[in-house]
């Protein structure tokens, strides 16, 4: 959600890329309600961060604990930034209806989208 928020909201001034230290695949409740804001992630898929070990980053953001606990040391000076958010799946663990279900999803996503929204300025003061 994030990648889809940023390519989106800040392609103009940022170069966003999202990976993980494991890959899940691609869920279809962040992809349905990403749709609903008018984003389309559909055709993203769930990237392990070796794939991107030529890369030389400014910023690494962690969007959740385990990331950031395990988050590994970046060449070249990258400085990595933890922003958590709430875990959607997790949240939606024992939903009784669909509703239930994408709620955390949506609330998830609207709160990524105000962060991305404060992009890049509100990296240079979390570091």
């Amino acid at each position: 959600m994030a990648e889809g928020w940023t390519h989106k909201l800040k392609a103009d001034c940022t170069e966003p890329y999202s990976a993980g230290i494991e890959t899940h695949g691609l869920n279809p409740n962040a992809v349905r309600v990403m749709a609903e804001a008018g984003v389309d992630i559909s055709r993203h898929r769930s990237k392990h961060l070796n794939e991107f070990h030529d890369i030389e980053f400014d910023y690494v953001v962690t969007v959740c604990g385990h990331a950031h606990d395990h988050c590994p040391i970046f060449p070249g000076g990258a400085k990595v930034v933890h922003v958590g958010f709430d875990d959607p799946p997790k949240l939606a663990t024992g939903a009784k209806n669909e509703e239930e279900r994408l709620a955390p999803y949506r609330r998830v996503r609207d709160e990524i989208k105000r962060f991305v929204e404060t992009l890049p300025e509100s990296l240079t003061n979390q570091t």
